[in-house]
Parts: C-alpha cells; structure tokens; sequence
C-alpha cells in the first residue's frame, strides 16, 4: 500500500542456530510513531536491523519506502539507532555529528541543527566520552537525525534514562512525526505504548497484536499496555484463566461400548 513505510512479508531470520523470526509479516504506516514492544530476545533488534538491511534473512521481503531494505537509495532516507552508542568517544559531539553529515552529504547547518533539536548545543564542544550515559543517546540520536531522513529507525532509545530525558526524547519524536517523519521504535518498557500511534507486540517472533493501543485495551478488556501484553502472552500459550482445562472440574463421560460383532460377542 502506497501509505505504508515498511512492508514486511513473511520474513524468516536465523541467528546462531535459532530461528528468531519464523514467518513474520507486518505494516509500518507512514508519518506515525509505531512503538515495537516486547520482552528482550523477543526479536524485535532482529526485526529492526532487517528493516535497514543489515540483516541476513533465510527468506522473505522486507520493503522500506517502495524499495528493498538496504538498498543503497535508502541509506539517506533512513536513519537507524543502535542500542549501543555508534558515536566516536575521543572526538567532540560537533565533530561527531560533523562526521556523519560527511557521510550523507548534508551540509553544516544541518549540524548546528541537529545538536539543538536534541538539546545539546551547550555540549556540542564536549567530548562524548565525557559524556553522562543520557547527553551519550542523545549525541547518537543527532548523528542519526543530520541527514534529515524520512524514516527513523530506533532500537529502545530510552532505556537506561531518567524519567525526565524519557519524556523529553518522546516529544522530540512526535514533533518528529508531526513534521512528516516514520518512527519505528523499541522498546521493553510498557508504559511507553501511551505515547505510539501503533503497537505492535512482538514476543518469540511473532506478531501478538498490530493495533492502536484502545484498540488493544478494549480487544483484551484490561486498564494498560502491560496487563494487555500479559494476557495475549497467555493467550497464545493457550491460558485462558476463565476456562479450565479439560479433565479439571468436570464430570467425562465415559467412551461409549464397542457395538457387538456379528457373532453377538463384544469386540
């Protein structure tokens, strides 16, 4: 569908032996922010580096903004996020950014920019190992937002932060979406479901729930994101706490006789 970011269709990824994503399929909407939640090992980096195609993959077809993940016409349209800092900690943050707008060709002001719209300019002269571990992912999220890409793939950008910079980075990526942008971001914190236009659950592989985040609280008929996520995880395993399992407080008939052979004898 033309209003679609990312199409993905029935992707197979093995890692290690273990077969991390067997048979997914799944929409990224354009212009909105599309939270990916899930437990750790769930496959959801697994997930995000086949979208910017770093990620070999058994079979399927991964399409990122009408073309084929990792082609070379996206490496400007879409900006990816490590978990782990992908910033240099011997070079200042404006050198930092100065880099990576070398290589998409953007030019300096879109450094000046990019340090303000994370709010980093009175440490744009610092050096990003002298960084606190909040100023450090907000230094890589500069990095990534320089060449201004129309997609933003970002891998749990908030883990590890104070409440307050949560918050902060949050309004920085609705502004982002109200700007025209796709965010597709991870993450393992529940709460964070308020802030999407979309959830998508993801747990061993597969696909829970693709919903709005009413939608899935009416769907499952509980108050928030994790209670909702907890009663699909059990759902699928096949809990229904309001049924009891067969043969549990209830009476089993017993299996009718053999009808008699032609003999008149029980078979």
């Amino acid at each position: 569908m033309a209003n679609d970011a990312i199409v993905v269709e029935n992707l197979r990824v093995v890692r290690g032996g273990r077969e991390v994503l067997p048979d997914l399929s799944v929409r990224v909407p354009a212009g909105q922010v599309v939270g990916l939640l899930g437990p750790s090992g769930g496959g959801k980096s697994t997930l995000m580096r086949s979208v910017v195609g770093v990620q070999v993959v058994e079979s399927g077809t991964v399409t990122v903004l009408g073309e084929p993940a990792g082609t070379p016409a996206l490496r400007r349209r879409v900006g990816y996020l490590t978990q782990a800092p992908s910033v240099y900690g011997d070079l200042t943050v404006r050198d930092n950014v100065r880099y990576f707008a070398r290589v998409v060709d953007a030019g300096p002001h879109a450094v000046d920019a990019a340090i303000e719209a994370v709010e980093l300019g009175d440490y744009s002269g610092a050096r990003v190992d002298a960084l606190s571990g909040g100023q450090l992912s907000r230094a890589s999220l500069a990095c990534v937002l320089v060449g201004n890409p129309e997609m933003l793939v970002l891998d749990e950008p908030t883990v590890g932060l104070d409440p307050v910079l949560r918050r902060d980075l949050w309004t920085m990526f609705r502004r982002l979406a109200a700007d025209g942008h796709t965010l597709l971001v991870s993450s393992h914190v529940m709460d964070e479901a308020t802030r999407c236009d979309r959830l998508l659950l993801l747990r061993e592989g597969q696909i829970l729930s693709d919903s709005t985040l009413p939608e899935l609280l009416e769907r499952t008929g509980t108050e928030d994101a994790e209670q909702a996520f907890l009663t699909l995880v059990d759902e699928a395993a096949g809990r229904h706490h309001d049924v009891p399992p067969p043969h549990v407080g209830r009476h089993v008939a017993p299996p009718p006789p053999h009808p008699p052979t032609g003999d008149g004898s029980p078979r």
